[in-house]
């Protein structure tokens, strides 16, 4: 190990988990770091005396299952991350007030633990409003009953609950010995979240709460420093930080602050009937290069694992089920590569950095070109009496070249030497000489995600019924029963009352539906003026959030989606008394935006009838029937063991109808992939299996255009670049994590509300079946090779060893069972189309497959001797592989 120097220099790649004393397991009262003090200064957070420069990697704890965490937090670590992120939900926490939920996918302690027993750093924002894309940000709807309440300003009843709940939290991770302090994982904590971005809203009353929350916050004595992000006005001993897709030219509001960037969005949320985000991993490598480059010390990817809205916690407007995000580990946990392994190289190259970046105040401003620039970081001082590695000896000095030109490669020149950089790019010289990294040159490995039909749905209520496709493959077969779902007033808890009343004020958020019914008499007059002027009664609604639905005498006749839209419905009525009952739905309570308790749902403002004989009928005041929820729901139905439920034989034959509860029995998958349902075939609706809770679906189609063609990464990013999924559904799969499924007779249970056909549902297998790579001669040699050196001590690096290397890998469980590409010379194409070009040495088949097949991971040196010659002089060569990965104990479980 090192020895301190004054600016810190004790730690290179990896090397500080050497000094960790950590418990393999999670036990009660167990230690995994000798205790350790954290502080900071202008450059950044000071770990048990030594500046760090820390990778984060943002997870939320209850988008997985807890069986899912340890896989996780692996993958994460292996990637390069030193630190853990995750906001804390408090509605997920107190479901009600003063009643605790710390288990199953809230078992936030749990969590932590196991970040600790992979040696990692934790970072817990606390919020306790979170945003997130969750269900009204975080906040417990039961918050907004308390008297007087005022949300996120200087009022006493929220801050009265906030407090409360931030105590709880804190007080928690004390107890359970989590602070660093204590030797645990925790060294950074977040009060608020982004309320920089709506605090004029509350005038005087913004400032003032921004003071009491960062001094609430100081006084619960954690013991490790405190963060608000987005927030200029962040009193003195609260760190501010950045959220962006860019924060290189952030700096915090005082000179004697680290620069920290808390969310690096590497994707972007979804919503029900738009496209998917695409975040290109060279744009991002590239923002998370210009961070550190110009003077940044931790940066947090939001997200690194997105994962899946469960239930009913997805936010508002309208965001989907999934929470993806295009994030490095997708969300069904399985690599999302070359982002994942890109960002990982970028990690390796910045930890080579590291003693320089730590060592140096600031770095030396180089103007290079037009539009080029280097940042150098030269150490001061260098431990004494040392034998020095590749990396210890690279502290003298680490640069950053980079080319912010979106469309132009350049040729720059440092420290005597010449450069190319490509555009929108920069290179890493760990030792100010060789570079080891370029953002925009991606060397590591593309795994196709194939999606296959695995054994149909089979129930063992009913005999299976076989289904076949319009293309003749039968990949369906299953019987299902049926049960409607009363389009009326169904329970003694139903109640009446004048007025339009607030759909959240009603529900409490028990439930996304809310009933409102009344009778409305027509008479033949009535009848005979609609038909004398050729009009038709209409109605006007000032205003609707998320879905609304128009039923007569039990009939659907119009649905409205938006938030807060206006309503204008064609009806017909039959003479006498007619039933016009209206169904709100939410799709997600809003997550973001100021006076959040005011928002609110359903219906707002007047409510009538217009082109009645006699003129037109306000309903504002007339008297309402309200009912919460829907019968299935109170009544279970998503239970196995319910019996309240008049279930019957559903046939192929039958109409779709809307409203409509379905069951059936399926069987899982055999192997390790993770396993979805494809409801492409269905409408709107919920879906349970065995009692869990999968989330809401919808087949909402995205806009048929603004998908490009080709997805250039160069310039600025921005939620519509890149975009994909034009003209299909937002989202047709659903995540059913392995833990919650049994080897056999799963119980599937949908509500179904629009009429889709549950005969067209199949189970999926996600699997990372191909993956490809394509190296050059001109990339660089494999970082790991130098970090391993750093990691030995005194090993030199052979020449041997700064050859470029093409790497490739199966995922757990897997080998490489085929090639089916490989050419060494001019190869075109990329993955799933390469080709042969003029120049190709013949051998490159059987040279990949002897290195690789039957392993689950192999290495080949981008050489000409490596291929028995050159075959092609002059040019510079490349290989491109396509392998295709199984698993040797489990085959032909999905089709394709």
């Amino acid at each position: 190990m090192l020895s301190n120097s004054k600016a810190g220099i004790t730690r290179t790649l990896f090397a500080w988990i050497c000094v960790c004393v950590f418990v393999s397991s999670v036990t009660e009262g167990a230690q995994w770091f000798k205790p350790f003090n954290v502080t900071y200064d202008h450059r950044a957070l000071i770990l048990d005396g030594n500046r760090r420069i820390l990778i984060s990697a943002g997870i939320h704890y209850p988008r997985a299952t807890p069986e899912m965490w340890p896989d996780l937090i692996a993958k994460s670590k292996e990637g390069g991350a030193d630190v853990i992120e995750t906001y804390v939900f408090w509605n997920g926490h107190e479901p009600a007030r003063g009643q605790y939920n710390f288990e199953g996918r809230y078992d936030l302690v749990k969590f932590a633990k196991l970040v600790a027993s992979n040696g990692l750093y934790f970072f817990l924002r606390i919020g306790p409003y979170a945003c997130a894309e969750w269900n009204f940000g975080g906040f417990p709807v039961w918050l907004r009953d308390i008297p007087g309440i005022e949300f996120r300003t200087n009022n006493e009843p929220f801050k009265e609950e906030m407090k409360r709940f931030v105590s709880k939290v804190v007080n928690l991770m004390r107890e359970e010995l989590l602070f660093s302090w204590q030797g645990g994982p925790i060294i950074l904590l977040q009060i608020e979240n982004e309320y920089g971005n709506i605090e004029s809203n509350y005038g005087n009353g913004g400032k003032e709460y921004v003071k009491w929350a960062a001094s609430m916050a100081l006084s619960l004595g954690a013991g490790v420093p405190w963060v608000m992000c987005r927030q200029p006005d962040a009193p003195y001993d609260i760190i501010d930080t950045c959220n962006a897709y860019y924060c290189d030219g952030f700096k915090p509001n005082s000179p004697n602050k680290p620069t920290f960037w808390t969310e690096n969005w590497d994707g972007w949320y979804t919503q029900w009937g738009e496209r998917l985000p695409h975040r290109p991993v060279e744009d991002l490598a590239f923002a998370v290069a210009r961070f550190f480059q110009r003077g940044g010390s931790l940066q947090n990817y939001y997200m690194y694992f997105g994962g899946t809205n469960f239930g009913r916690t997805a936010g508002g407007p309208l965001q989907i089920t999934s929470y993806d995000y295009d994030a490095p580990i997708d969300e069904y946990g399985l690599l999302s590569e070359p982002k994942w392994g890109h960002l990982k190289d970028l990690h390796a190259a910045l930890k080579l950095c590291e003693p320089a970046l730590v060592a140096a105040d600031s770095p030396t401003y180089i103007k290079l070109g037009p539009k080029q620039e280097a940042h150098v970081y030269q150490a001061d001082v260098h431990p004494e009496g040392l034998n020095l590695s590749l990396s210890q000896i690279s502290s003298k000095c680490s640069a950053f070249l980079a080319n912010i030109d979106e469309h132009k490669a350049a040729t720059v020149t440092f420290h005597g030497q010449t450069y190319i950089i490509p555009p929108w790019s920069v290179s890493i010289l760990p030792d100010c000489r060789n570079t080891a990294f370029n953002t925009a040159k991606v060397g590591a490995q593309t795994s196709v995600k194939l999606v296959g039909s695995y054994l149909p749905l089979a129930s063992n209520v009913l005999p299976a019924q076989q289904l076949l496709h319009s293309n003749g493959i039968s990949d369906i077969s299953k019987s299902w029963m049926t049960t409607k779902e009363p389009i009326s007033i169904w329970s003694n808890s139903s109640f009446t009352a004048e007025s339009i009343w607030e759909h959240l004020n009603v529900t409490k958020d028990q439930s996304d539906y809310l009933w409102y019914s009344t009778r409305i008499y027509v008479s033949d007059g009535d009848i005979l003026f609609w038909k004398e002027n050729a009009v038709d009664p209409k109605l006007t609604i000032d205003s609707v959030r998320d879905v609304l639905l128009v039923f007569v005498n039990g009939q659907l006749i119009g649905n409205v989606v938006g938030h807060w839209v206006k309503v204008v419905q064609t009806l017909q009525f039959q003479p006498g008394y007619n039933d016009l009952t209206l169904l709100s739905q939410t799709v997600g309570l809003q997550n973001y935006g100021a006076f959040l308790e005011k928002d609110g749902a359903g219906i707002r403002g007047t409510i009538k009838i217009t082109g009645f004989e006699n003129g037109h009928v306000d309903l504002s005041k007339s008297l309402w029937t309200y009912q919460v929820g829907l019968q299935g729901e109170f009544l279970k139905y998503y239970n196995e063991e319910n019996e309240n439920a008049e279930w019957v034989e559903l046939t192929p034959d039958a109409i779709p109808s809307t409203f409509t509860w379905y069951k059936t029995y399926f069987d899982a998958p055999g192997g390790i992939d993770p396993v979805a349902l494809d409801f492409e075939s269905m409408g709107k609706g919920q879906a349970w299996v065995n009692g869990h809770h999968i989330g809401r679906y919808w087949t909402r189609v995205s806009p048929k255009s603004g998908c490009e063609q080709v997805c250039d990464y160069r310039g600025a990013y921005n939620s519509d670049k890149c975009t994909t999924n034009c003209g299909k559904p937002t989202q047709t799969l659903y995540h059913v994590p392995r833990s919650w499924l049994k080897a056999s007779n799963n119980f599937l249970v949908l509500l179904e509300e629009t009429g889709g056909n549950p005969f067209g549902i199949s189970v999926k297998l996600h699997s990372s079946s191909i993956v490809c790579a394509q190296v050059s001669q001109s990339y660089y040699p494999p970082l790991q090779k130098l970090v391993n050196a750093d990691l030995i001590g005194q090993q030199q690096v052979s020449s041997n060893d700064m050859i470029p290397e093409m790497q490739l890998r199966c995922r757990d469980g897997h080998i490489i069972s085929s090639i089916s590409f490989a050419s060494f010379g001019t190869p075109g194409g990329s993955c799933h189309s390469f080709s042969r070009g003029n120049c190709h040495a013949p051998n490159s088949s059987s040279i990949v497959s002897k290195a690789c097949l039957g392993k689950r991971s192999c290495s080949i040196k981008i050489s000409s001797a490596v291929f028995g010659g050159d075959p092609c002089q002059g040019v510079v060569k490349t290989l491109s592989v396509e392998a295709r990965c199984t698993s040797p104990s489990i085959s032909g479980s999905f089709q394709l």
